[in-house]
């Protein structure tokens, strides 16, 4: 993916409570972005499986990375994720965001988060607010 300005993808990849999970970009565009996480014991509940709110933090920041990417600033309005399958420790999820609907300062992402086959684990969606548009 092409088109960001050094300065914004810098200023997404250096975020601080992604790096704390362990949550890296691994491609940014205009409106898309996927970020990638493996699973490891610290991101486990106490069933043994992925805690939820890891799976969320990694959609929610594919998310944040495809709404700002244009370095115009956006705010999340509201989000939502539905979990479909749980993985184990070791396994790398990608969460890949697309832009599915904007007009004039708010605008609709659509986040999947699969795992290495390929399968669905989770998807998200949010809404972002563009105050400076």
């Amino acid at each position: 993916m092409t088109d960001v300005p050094d300065e914004v993808r810098e200023r997404i990849e250096s975020d601080p409570f992604c790096e704390t999970l362990g949550v890296e970009l691994a491609d940014l565009g205009p409106g898309t972005a996927r970020t990638r996480l493996t699973v490891t014991d610290g991101l486990l509940n106490f069933h043994g499986t992925p805690h939820g709110g890891a799976i969320y933090a990694l959609a929610d920041a594919a998310f944040a990375a495809a709404s700002n990417a244009e370095g115009e600033t956006a705010l999340a309005m509201e989000t939502n994720v539905s979990y479909f399958e749980a993985v184990a420790v070791g396994e790398t999820l990608t969460a890949e965001a697309e832009e599915v609907h904007a007009r004039g300062r708010t605008a609709a992402y659509r986040v999947a988060v699969t795992d290495e086959g390929g399968d669905p684990v989770a998807t998200f969606r949010g809404r972002v607010y563009r105050p400076e548009a």
